[in-house]
């Protein structure tokens, strides 16, 4: 009867665990279909960026067209996470630096249709921001389970490997310095 009740608890302990480890998958999985989610209300946004700031300026062709190219390639279903994330850097310093340049045009700066792309932009920067929050801490409880005893055990069995969190590039750890910005 005891030999029962023991095999019992330890049943009970690594059903409780095998769920954990799932629920946790899951988790990750679901933090990094909201970044998913950001960043293609973010790729929307683009095209009418784009356009508005063509009707107003005399910004170069080339960037312009660079950004268009960005946004239709980031948008391929075909791509790795990790090529999502370096198109995502590049098209976000882009886009950065477009807006930068917006500052040299003032019939832009105060026309309406700009201003509220630009507030939408800055609300979906912060919004892409938070959902990789969420994917980062996700992650972090992912590993911790997968890493420590007696999860690791399962997660061996269940071939989970690591996940690497998301990071910030180094070009956009560097100060920013409001002179070279608007001395370019």
């Amino acid at each position: 009867m005891i030999i029962i009740i023991i095999l019992g608890v330890f049943i009970a302990i690594g059903v409780f665990i095998y769920n954990s480890l799932i629920e946790k998958r899951n988790h990750v999985t679901n933090a990094y279909s909201a970044i998913d989610v950001m960043l293609k209300k973010r790729f929307d946004l683009i095209p009418n960026l784009v356009e508005v700031v063509k009707q107003y300026t005399n910004y170069e062709q080339s960037t312009l067209t660079k950004i268009v190219e960005l946004r239709a390639k980031a948008g391929s279903v075909s791509l790795t996470d990790t090529e999502k994330a370096s198109l995502d850097t590049e098209l976000s310093t882009a886009v950065k630096g477009l807006m930068v340049t917006v500052e040299n045009y003032p019939d832009l700066k105060a026309n309406t249709n700009f201003l509220n792309l630009q507030s939408t932009w800055t609300e979906s920067e912060e919004q892409i921001a938070a959902a990789r929050r969420t994917y980062n801490a996700s992650v972090t409880s992912y590993n911790n389970a997968i890493m420590m005893f007696p999860g690791n055990m399962f997660a061996g069995m269940l071939n989970y490997t690591k996940i690497d969190v998301l990071e910030t590039p180094e070009e956009e750890r560097k100060n920013i310095s409001a002179k070279e910005l608007f001395n370019n």
